[in-house]
């Protein structure tokens, strides 16, 4: 399908958003889903009681729309995405919109914006954001029982401007999530609690925090947008994980943690206490997630004390450089996909 983009400088946009021609929207009431639609009004009404406004009842999905070498515009694991928003929309005692429909929502927009597809090898994309927030009137603390799901649509560059140019962190002194609590789902609640630190952190030169855990402040979770990855000076991929259950599910992780193990790269993924980092253990780091597939790190300060990865100090490392190459290859269609994880659009 030919179709004439947008007139953009798709080489050089921001991690911003643009208002595209159309949305998509679905409306919970009487204890169903309405059958949904596109819609070209991207502004939303509703009741100065809505039960969003209150008691913060939202959560919100992130993946992309690519152009692959071929022409074809596809998405990557939207299926991981709609199971994902089930998970946290359970959390938050929310309905959860169906798999099979998340999905088939996710086609519709972003055929209805193919001319806000960013072309091939331009280094942006098309970022997808589904939400869910309640609409019922809600007084007392209880669910609501009105819900909207919404997909919004935008084109975007790279989430971290220097692209694969090293960031320094910080270690944060504020916890991003209680033990147990809304750490392991994507719910709009747990990055309210991020803004703070990273402002403090962007004004003091860093691009993001590093946040350990809240129970006993010991082990690596994750920063306040991604996850966060290491490498071992054997070459060992190793994966912090959570023993309170605070550190979100991400897609793009779990993918490259397939990703290495298919590359015949060893993973490790345990807890990973502060302390082996700051021990000089790994030579590389890099945080994941849609927005930044893998964005390299080259130092975490923690006061006076700095911890240096000397394999990626200033760019991606060799591990993170073949896992970044390797997804984004498969996402572009210049590497086979042997997972059947790219879901064709047109």
């Amino acid at each position: 399908m030919s179709v004439e983009k947008k007139d953009l400088d798709w080489g050089n946009l921001d991690f911003s958003y643009r208002k595209t021609d159309y949305s998509y929207v679905s409306n919970y009431k009487d204890g169903a889903w309405d059958e949904g639609c596109l819609t070209a009004d991207h502004t939303i009404q509703m009741s100065e009681c809505a039960g969003i406004l209150h008691y913060c009842q939202e959560v919100f999905e992130g993946l992309k729309a690519y152009t692959t070498a071929d022409g074809s515009v596809v998405c990557f694991r939207p299926d991981m995405n709609a199971q994902r928003m089930a998970d946290s929309a359970a959390r938050l005692v929310m309905p959860q919109f169906p798999i099979e429909r998340f999905v088939d929502a996710v086609k519709q927009v972003v055929q209805a914006n193919l001319a806000w597809v960013p072309p091939h090898g331009s280094g942006a994309t098309l970022y997808i954001r589904p939400l869910m927030f309640a609409t019922g009137d809600v007084i007392g603390v209880k669910p609501a029982t009105e819900y909207q799901f919404r997909i919004l649509v935008t084109p975007v560059g790279p989430y971290f401007k220097g692209g694969d140019t090293a960031v320094k962190l910080c270690v944060s002194p504020y916890d991003r999530a209680a033990p147990h609590g809304t750490g392991n789902i994507k719910a709009g609640l747990n990055y309210a609690m991020s803004l703070k630190a990273v402002t403090e952190a962007h004004a003091n030169g860093y691009a993001e925090n590093l946040y350990l855990d809240s129970e006993s402040r010991t082990y690596v979770e994750e920063t306040g947008g991604a996850n966060v990855l290491f490498v071992a000076k054997d070459g060992t991929l190793v994966v912090p994980q959570s023993h309170t259950d605070s550190i979100l599910p991400s897609i793009t992780r779990r993918s490259l943690v397939q990703v290495a193990q298919d590359l015949g790269i060893a993973v490790d993924e345990r807890p990973v206490e502060w302390a082996e980092v700051k021990s000089g253990a790994f030579t590389e780091c890099g945080l994941c997630g849609t927005a930044a597939v893998i964005s390299p790190v080259g130092e975490i300060h923690e006061g006076e004390d700095v911890v240096v990865f000397p394999a990626g100090h200033e760019t991606s490392g060799p591990v993170m450089a073949k896992l970044r190459s390797t997804l984004t290859g498969i996402q572009s269609g210049e590497l086979e996909d042997t997972h059947g994880w790219v879901c064709k659009i047109c």
